[in-house]
């Protein structure tokens, strides 16, 4: 049966809107939200303005049908006027093109806006997101983020297309339709409205038990999903191949994939139900109006015209109705969405670029840290509870790291950081590059404090190779590229065979063009180093910061990966951390970190004559390895 203007298309819109979890209604918008989503959609104003238009008149041009059904047939049929037919059937005809054109024109505009609205806000919380401090990717699930990106920036992009449309068209089509059918017969139109509590109240009931069905599903796929992610990452499957669980991960899986099929079982028996009792209410409420209609027409005090076009507008009537019955939770699950993106949005990045912000000059750089102190941010201050999928965030005190750390690294100098795990040498060492921003004290290149520098500046100064290089899922060349997009083929090329990494790559099939993997994880850990170091050798920073690079890897990937360091350090400001001291005994100055303070300083040789932590830890290395060899 034909529920409304659009058919099925309106009743899947109804049975949607009865599955959406209402309590959403009990969600407290902030202040101005409306503003908000005004000012963001107002590029789109005009667009809109057509589209409301397009809508006004698809419904009146809907409502007109039965009025000519009726006019055929009582003025047509009746009075036998084949002329009258012919021209009113041409109307119908006329109608019917101008209604399958302003649908498409409808789709059109709707899908210019939605997609747009897409665009904006994806493109919009992407940038957000990616100028966000490291704090806040150490606690937030990338779940989390992505779903931001996708879910709730859909569900914000259905305001102004789905429920925009969904409510303007319901609304005139229903004020269309009861002035129409209470014009034609108010007896039959009250009639007809009696009816529909018959369906409305069982409809909520089962809506709502589809709605906790739905979220419940949600959950279900979620934690499937999450099996299927965790699993198929290179990680995952080393770990499940290492400890041999096959078998126990096959019963996992299907355990939550059973649980997600049953559910869809139970969820499609139910929408069934709202279906059927759609249907059935409407079948019921069209018998009644052509018994009760017929009735009259026997007795003339209606003409069987009009009982036509009364039912062809019962079934218009219906679906709209019971949509707008439910308005209330399609225009806040919309707004929700829209306030749960401008959470996101309204999170102020913790490391930020001051108006009068100065380039830092490149060239010899001298580093210093002066009088610093330290303490990673608070949950509050970088993260959203929604994003860490908690109530609330947690709300420990904060621990100081780094205790009045003073050094300087002259231009060209090699400083090294060492000291036992947890010292606070990584923390120093992101301080430079301005992952972090000190508590007090301060960090300067050249003189300058780097909060008074532009982040630019910064990133193009100092370069920095972590222990576990990171490479996208991209080729070699993708790889070497992002630290200069406009590097030359030559430079590549050179960049490779600094970093004692060109003869792999050249003997690769595809040479640059090669894809590295998950992660990088097609190349061995030596290998994704001196792809790093060719990376940070086209970038060509002023200071290079090494975060234990050597750290993982064997002695003959360690030698490889030394030499292609040697030549990225070369007349370059270094602060190198590193646990194998071998790596660092010709550092023109090493800092011994234990517990956030530099408790010792000074070059290899003075720093053992000290006989402090750096020698008994240069002791325990090497005099245990010289026994060994022994």
């Amino acid at each position: 049966m034909r529920m409304g203007g659009h058919g099925g298309a309106n009743a899947w819109a109804l049975m949607r809107s009865m599955r959406r979890d209402d309590s959403v209604t009990r969600h407290k918008l902030p202040k101005g939200t409306l503003k908000r989503i005004a000012r963001f959609a107002s590029p789109y104003r005009w667009k809109l303005a057509a589209f409301l238009v397009m809508i006004i008149v698809d419904a009146l041009v809907g409502a007109a049908n039965p009025l000519l059904y009726r006019m055929i047939i009582d003025q047509g049929i009746g009075h036998k006027d084949v002329r009258l037919i012919a021209i009113v059937a041409g109307v119908v005809a006329a109608l019917a093109v101008v209604d399958a054109g302003l649908s498409l024109a409808e789709r059109w505009v709707s899908a210019v806006i939605g997609e747009g609205l897409i665009y904006d806000m994806r493109t919009r919380v992407f940038d957000h997101i990616d100028r966000m401090p490291l704090a806040f990717f150490t606690r937030t699930q990338t779940g989390a983020l992505i779903s931001r990106l996708n879910n709730d920036v859909l569900g914000a992009q259905q305001a102004f297309t789905n429920t925009f449309s969904s409510v303007i068209g319901n609304v005139m089509t229903v004020g269309a339709t009861l002035v129409a059918m209470l014009v034609l017969s108010w007896q039959i139109t009250l009639l007809s409205l009696v009816i529909l509590p018959v369906f409305l109240f069982p409809a909520r009931a089962v809506g709502r038990r589809l709605a906790k069905i739905t979220r419940d599903g949600y959950n279900l796929n979620a934690e499937m999903n999450s099996t299927m992610s965790e699993r198929f990452n290179v990680s995952g499957a080393l770990l499940v191949k290492l400890y041999g669980r096959p078998g126990t991960e096959e019963r996992v899986f299907a355990d939550r994939a059973g649980k997600v099929r049953d559910i869809g079982v139970t969820q499609s028996l139910f929408s069934g139900v709202f279906f059927v009792s759609l249907l059935l209410t409407a079948s019921l409420a069209t018998a009644l109006v052509y018994g009760v209609g017929g009735l009259m027409a026997v007795h003339g005090t209606l003409l069987v015209g009009t009982v036509v076009a009364l039912t062809a507008y019962l079934n218009r009537l219906y679906g709209p109705l019971t949509s707008l019955s439910n308005v209330q939770v399609d225009v806040m699950t919309a707004l929700v969405s829209f306030d749960r993106v401008f959470e996101v949005l309204d999170l102020e990045p913790l490391i930020g670029e001051k108006p009068d912000a100065v380039a830092l000059e490149r060239g010899p750089a001298r580093v210093e840290l002066d009088h610093v102190e330290f303490a990673y941010p608070t949950p509050e201050e970088v993260s959203l509870a929604s994003l860490e999928s908690v109530a609330v965030l947690e709300n420990a005190p904060r621990q100081q790291v780094l205790f009045d750390v003073s050094f300087t690294a002259e231009p060209g100098q090699l400083v090294a950081l060492v000291g036992p795990s947890g010292a606070g040498k990584t923390t120093i060492s992101h301080l430079v590059p301005r992952l972090y921003d000190v508590r007090s004290g301060a960090v300067r290149i050249n003189g300058v404090d780097v909060r008074d520098a532009t982040l630019a500046s910064v990133h193009d100064l100092v370069g920095v190779v972590t222990q576990d290089a990171h490479l996208f899922h991209e080729t070699i060349r993708s790889n070497l590229l992002y630290a200069r997009p406009d590097a030359t083929e030559e430079e590549l090329v050179e960049a490779l065979r600094a970093a004692q990494v060109l003869p792999l790559v050249e003997s690769l099939p595809d040479g640059l063009d090669t894809l590295v993997g998950d992660r990088g994880y097609r190349l061995s850990g030596g290998e994704k180093q001196r792809i790093a170091i060719a990376r940070l050798l086209l970038k060509a920073p002023d200071v290079v910061v090494l975060d234990e690079a050597t750290a993982h890897l064997d002695s003959e990937s360690e030698a490889a990966v030394q030499e292609a360091l040697a030549r990225a350090l070369e007349g370059r400001t270094s602060i190198v951390i590193a646990h194998r001291l071998s790596t660092v005994r010709s550092a023109d100055q090493i800092l011994v970190v234990e517990a956030g303070r530099v408790v010792e300083r000074g070059t290899h040789e003075q720093l053992l004559a000290r006989d402090g932590l750096y020698a008994e830890l240069y002791r325990t290395q090497f005099e245990g390895q010289e026994a060994a060899l022994g």
